[in-house]
């Protein structure tokens, strides 16, 4: 697109409601002057790079909302940004393969991998009724257990200021002894019971139960309480920092991957069963299972892990469904 005058359109984003006129409005005299000077019109390349420099000074204009409602909020509206971008025809057609079950009054989809959704959580449905399993990095110790430790959300000091999920302790060592400590008011009770499936000296596949549904639950006790992330968990394998995860050299050299490209891997965390209450007009209990997805397969395979065999029908070529 070429730019023979000076005067722009306004321009809508699909399901934002906002215009964006007002930026060409900010920056329509620079990007004029310019070509101008130039004696040349402006061609789409240029165009494009001064709107990227342009939105990025928004960004960091902007300052990070503290309060953790705002930042979700900020997020989904990252999130809805990204899927407008992706024809509606598209999407239909990688939902509807992942259809699991569907009635006249439910539909249950195993969503690809990447696709945001917004989860409600009822605590007296998913008491005990959600299994998932995850490749974890490192093997626990012990490999069976149930682990018991708050969660509050917290800002990381580090390059980038962040937050995370993190860890609140109700109980520290105090030479040698166990105290109890104040947790944080903010804090929330979490239980996740986990078991490991099967293990090699370097990685495990653990089956996880999460008693409770706090935000990335699975993922904060996996990494911060027993020391042992999810692989391609590239936000919790690191407290202070936002940087893709380090793995060493016998995990990379099994997934014949270099560090260099360990940002790409997924994370792999999959919800593989859940089971849903009698509720009108059902009258018995619902279990929906759901089969691992291809790169997850692949990854055990590398491992040397096992899937339990009642898995081992697994469908290779499923759809990646989403990560908690």
């Amino acid at each position: 697109m070429a730019a023979s005058g000076c005067s722009a359109p306004g321009l809508w984003v699909r399901g934002s409601g906002q215009c964006l006129g007002s930026l060409f409005t900010l920056f329509s005299k620079p990007l004029c002057s310019a070509a101008a000077a130039a004696s040349r019109p402006l061609d789409a390349q240029r165009l494009a790079e001064r709107l990227r420099a342009q939105k990025q000074q928004q960004k960091t204009k902007e300052p990070a909302p503290t309060n953790p409602v705002q930042r979700r909020v900020r997020e989904l509206v990252r999130f809805t940004e990204q899927l407008q971008r992706v024809h509606p025809n598209v999407l239909a057609k990688a939902l509807s393969r992942g259809i699991v079950h569907q009635d006249k009054d439910l539909v249950v989809i195993n969503k690809p991998y990447g696709l945001p959704v917004h989860v409600f959580y009822n605590q007296h449905i998913y008491f005990r009724s959600k299994k998932d399993r995850a490749v974890t990095v490192r093997v626990p110790v012990p490999e069976a257990g149930v682990v018991d430790i708050p969660i509050v959300e917290k800002e990381a000091q580090g390059q980038q200021r962040h937050h995370k999920m993190t860890l609140s302790p109700s109980y520290r060592m105090d030479d040698g002894k166990m105290v109890r400590v104040r947790s944080s008011r903010n804090a929330q009770l979490a239980l996740t019971q986990y078991r490991a499936l099967s293990s090699s000296p370097s990685a495990a596949l653990l089956e996880l139960q999460p008693v409770t549904g706090i935000k990335h639950q699975l993922r904060v006790h996996l990494s911060f309480g027993l020391d042992c992330p999810i692989l391609g968990d590239h936000k919790y394998s690191d407290w202070n920092r936002l940087a893709p995860q380090k793995l060493s050299a016998g995990i990379l050299k099994k997934l014949g991957l270099q560090q260099s490209k360990a940002r790409h891997l997924p994370l792999h965390l999959h919800a593989c069963q859940l089971t849903l209450p009698a509720l009108q007009p059902r009258t018995e209990e619902l279990t929906l299972l759901c089969k691992p997805p291809r790169y997850f397969v692949n990854s055990l395979h590398r491992l040397g892990l096992k899937m339990p065999s009642r898995d081992h029908g697994a469908d290779e070529e499923a759809t990646q469904p989403g990560a908690q």
